[in-house]
């Protein structure tokens, strides 16, 4: 049995794998990262974040299509299906696999193929195709991520009842599709269906929209999901998921019953250590398969350290590449180490939505003198060239000392246009100022150019 020896294993090689892996290399270590599936980049590269924004990304291309009058002049609306759409995705998955290979190989961590088990505290068993390993090492990541939740409950064996995973198997485009679950994921999914013309029924759980964004973005979510033909039906709980060869029939406690030609589950995830066996280590996850750690990514055991979506919240790939850098960060005792708190919210609907900071509830109860600036896209020259005039920009701050305390943006490029708020919100002491956007010249036309028309509507309230 071939064993070798290293400073830091990691097991997992999506974005907090690579980040730990990466850092940990550049500081002089050994490592080795360790990943069950055939090729890198973990379930944000295969089967979460790349595919379903590429996927947004082309359904929004066909929208702007068949809308735009001067397309229009030159031939009929188009349709098309959903395996089609997907061709494109699984381009980027491609690319996005070389390129991570590349980094493995250009900085000398060695990529080992298997999967990987806890002997003790310092020893991993890896269980490849061909043979069976020990590997030593002094510390450890786990970065293994997450899994849809499945309920035992469900039959996701039926080829028309899927989860966040297995959709994008799906060969073909129904007519209809009921999406059980309104959080992010299921609230990205009924957009992208919509946008390719299926009628989808949403069914939300609790009682509205992703309930920890500002309430105005959470509404203005509600409306436009509404709006582009999908059906919301909130407070509802599931009680039997029934497929037959022609469709699916979802029966909800209140006594409701609906059918469609397809079911996708999208509620919940489960952290991937059941494999690991932490129990050799005194490892113990919670019911969802997370571990709990420090505010050093340390776990109850010194020298095993976690990160990314095994450990919840906010099971977000920009926080895992963050979190997996400062696991590493904590080993090598370098001088970037930070716990991930600072996270923007990006979700891929259509349109866009991303905020950081406070919202209007949370500064509210906390009794805090906040004032609103917006800015509304439909008034700004950039989207109305490009006719994306749907969504606005909310500036929360203080109203005594105008200290930015949340960015809230709805619409076209909405995950980008939040940065340069968030950048400002950074700075420290009277850095952190309303009055940065009020005295800075924004290129015009531009969708930035909403941060000093935000301001200056923020400043017409002060007196």
């Amino acid at each position: 049995m071939a064993e070798h020896h290293y400073d830091v294993v990691v097991i997992g090689a999506g974005p907090s794998g690579e980040g730990a892996a990466m850092n940990a290399t550049k500081h002089g270590k050994r490592v080795a990262i360790i990943e069950d599936k055939a090729t890198v980049g973990g379930n944000c590269t295969h089967w979460g974040t790349i595919p379903s924004k590429a996927l947004r990304h082309s359904v929004k291309q066909i929208i702007t299509f068949n809308t735009n009058q001067m397309f229009r002049d030159i031939g009929e609306p188009r349709w098309f299906s959903f395996p089609r759409v997907l061709q494109n995705a699984q381009k980027v998955i491609g690319k996005q696999v070389k390129l991570r290979t590349q980094f493995y190989a250009r900085n000398r961590v060695d990529l080992i193929n298997g999967r990987a088990s806890f002997v003790d505290k310092n020893r991993l068993e890896i269980r490849g195709s061909k043979a069976v390993e020990h590997i030593h090492f002094k510390q450890a990541i786990i970065a293994t991520g997450s899994r849809p939740y499945l309920p035992p409950d469900v039959d996701f064996r039926h080829h028309r009842i899927y989860n966040s995973d297995t959709i994008l198997n799906l060969s073909h485009t129904p007519r209809t599709l009921i999406i059980y679950g309104a959080g992010v994921i299921g609230s990205e999914y009924a957009s992208i269906f919509a946008g390719l013309g299926v009628k989808v029924d949403l069914i939300n759980p609790t009682s509205r929209l992703l309930s920890f964004l500002d309430d105005e973005i959470s509404d203005a979510l509600s409306y436009h999901l509404r709006n582009n033909g999908v059906l919301v039906r909130h407070n509802e709980q599931y009680e039997k998921v029934e497929g037959d060869d022609h469709g699916v029939v979802l029966s909800l406690a209140s006594g409701k019953k609906i059918r469609a030609d397809a079911f996708l589950w999208c509620n919940g995830r489960t952290g991937n250590t059941d494999s690991l066996d932490l129990d050799n280590i005194g490892l113990v996850p919670n019911g969802r398969g997370q571990l709990s750690v420090d505010e050093h990514y340390r776990t109850e055991v010194e020298n095993v350290y976690a990160a990314g979506d095994v450990i919840g919240w906010p099971s977000l790939a920009s926080a895992a590449y963050d979190q997996g850098r400062s696991a590493s960060s904590d080993i090598v005792k370098d001088e970037y180490f930070r716990y991930v708190s600072d996270v923007p919210t990006g979700i891929y609907t259509i349109p866009e939505i991303s905020s950081v900071g406070k919202t209007e509830r949370e500064l509210t109860e906390a009794k805090v003198p906040y004032e609103v600036g917006q800015a509304f896209f439909k008034d700004l020259a950039r989207a109305q060239i490009t006719g994306d005039a749907v969504g606005m920009l909310k500036i929360l701050f203080h109203r005594e000392s105008r200290e930015i305390l949340g960015i809230h943006c709805f619409g076209d490029q909405a995950a980008e246009i939040v940065h340069i708020g968030q950048a400002i919100m950074n700075q420290k002491g009277e850095a952190n100022s309303l009055n940065y956007f009020i005295n800075t010249t924004f290129n015009y036309p531009t969708m930035a150019e909403a941060y000093r028309v935000a301001a200056l509507n923020g400043l017409n309230r002060i007196f």
